[in-house]
């Protein structure tokens, strides 16, 4: 397992600190499920969502990839 050394402001330290006290849950596990959630994994694991999410719609590669861009492009306008 990797170790990752970040700063944070004492007011946000504090937040995840009660979070993880409340949730019964370590600052790590929080960090790790936030950072999962903004869709942060490895590219091997987001190809194989890729390909099975391809596999399951019947798209051909260039009607997936279309799609995907669409979706990208939509969803960066909304941020």
């Amino acid at each position: 397992m990797a170790r990752l050394t970040i700063d944070l402001d004492d007011r946000t330290h504090r937040a995840l600190k009660e979070a993880a006290a409340r949730q019964k849950r370590s600052m790590d596990s929080i960090i790790e499920e936030s950072l999962e959630l903004r869709g942060i994994q490895p590219c091997g694991a987001a190809r194989e969502i890729a390909t099975k999410a391809r596999a399951k719609s019947g798209l051909g590669t260039e009607e997936a990839m279309a799609l995907a861009v669409e979706e990208t492009r939509r969803f960066r306008k909304e941020e």
